[in-house]
């Protein structure tokens, strides 16, 4: 991170309250009176018609950033072209990885496999059942990015904390408590940030949606904002950070950067934690260089590690086409075939639903995979049978544990 650069944003305003906490909370003396006492939380800076002054080697770097992303975006149109399932892959492979690399954070660390057997329903991994309620939610935001809207940032967090056992009465509505990181949940003396008070949120997030509608910025740039005083204002009772990465998709996807796939730019984001919390830390004191430059860097992350991505899935489908060589160019399990990125574990029931085949379609086009080597029989949850490809299986988790190594 250049520590020479500004882009001047305005600082982070604070409150000062009283806290005390709960007689009946089960705390020892000393952490009471350490506890109890002043504190200070957010005031949002506003920023819907801030004037925002960027500095020329930071604008060469997000028009460099811009170009890497929409030349993979091009790249993976080409490869996969725009009428396949390239979005559900794109959409399971980022979130599952994000989950990897930012599991410090959030503890979600998931196997390709997990992560396919519960989108199946044959699941046994609590953290697989959370990934897929963030692709749910990243793909929520994609659908509801031509209307950047409150009402569709509150439909994205529903899909995403449906998923959350225990958290489903917070899903889809705005925080009516105080929430702060960097602490204990006893008090918020102490913690690295507070969020606004609960009544602060929805003049906060109106000035966001604001901002976000705004078309005079560098994409990128306007995204890496975005993306900070959405955790700035910390709007929901849980699932904060993930929603905010999924913003970041919504927003790329509404300013047309991206039109035809997702790439893993929070993979990127996220994989150095510690700049990331010190870039967000500079953007609440009035620096919103270094988060934007974090931003940058991660587009070009994505690009680079998303094409290798992408080269490496289609090598796994021209060898499944190898093995199907001579099949009935009619047959079903063509139809098939692109949907193993998308889910490299199936059954007869998912065939039926996502690809719409018949069950003695579903039937004929899995006996034919397992017959040519293309898919492997396993068992799944309650002893059914499930078919997998381990080549894609394979491909992601190479893609995942890149990440973890750096």
């Amino acid at each position: 991170m250049d520590d020479e650069v500004m882009l001047t944003v305005p600082p982070l305003g604070k409150e000062r309250h009283i806290w005390h906490i709960p007689q009946e909370a089960p705390v020892s003396r000393s952490r009471r009176s350490r506890g109890n006492g002043e504190y200070e939380s957010a005031v949002p800076a506003r920023f819907a018609d801030y004037t925002f002054v960027f500095p020329a080697e930071l604008l060469a770097d997000l028009e460099d950033a811009s170009a890497a992303l929409a030349a993979f975006d091009s790249y993976a149109a080409l490869k996969l072209g725009t009428g396949s399932h390239v979005l559900g892959p794109m959409s399971a492979v980022l979130l599952r990885t994000e989950a990897s690399s930012s599991s410090q954070i959030e503890h979600l660390t998931v196997g390709a496999k997990n992560l396919a057997l519960e989108t199946l329903d044959e699941g046994v991994s609590g953290n697989a059942a959370i990934v897929v309620g963030n692709v749910r939610a990243m793909e929520a935001a994609l659908r509801l990015s031509e209307d950047m809207t409150e009402k569709n940032i509150l439909a994205m967090h529903r899909a995403l904390l449906s998923a959350q056992q225990g958290w489903e009465d917070q899903a889809g509505r705005y925080r009516d408590k105080l929430v702060w990181v960097g602490t204990d949940g006893y008090s918020p003396r102490g913690a690295k940030h507070v969020g606004p008070q609960p009544e602060l949120i929805n003049d906060a997030m109106t000035d966001l949606l604001r901002f976000i509608g705004r078309d005079d910025l560098p994409i990128i740039a306007q995204c890496a904002i975005a993306h900070a005083q959405f955790e700035t204002i910390h709007p929901f009772a849980d699932g904060n950070g993930r929603c905010g990465r999924a913003l970041v998709h919504a927003i790329l996807r509404n300013k047309m950067l991206t039109r035809n796939t997702t790439p893993p730019v929070s993979a990127g984001l996220l994989h150095d934690t510690d700049n990331y919390f010190a870039a967000l830390t500079a953007f609440r004191e009035g620096n919103a260089a270094p988060i934007v430059q974090r931003f940058a860097q991660a587009c070009r992350f994505a690009a680079t590690s998303g094409r290798k991505l992408i080269d490496d899935l289609c090598e796994q489908l021209d060898e499944a086409r190898s093995n199907l060589r001579g099949v009935r160019s009619d047959a079903a399990v063509w139809r098939v075939l692109p949907n193993l990125i998308a889910q490299p574990i199936i059954n007869t029931r998912y065939l039926q639903k996502t690809v719409g085949l018949s069950k003695s379609q579903a039937e004929r086009a899995i006996k034919t995979l397992s017959e040519r080597g293309v898919v492997v029989a396993r068992t799944g949850r309650q002893r059914s049978v499930v078919y997998e490809h381990r080549g894609v299986l394979d491909v992601l988790d190479n893609y995942a544990a890149g990440l973890r190594r750096g």
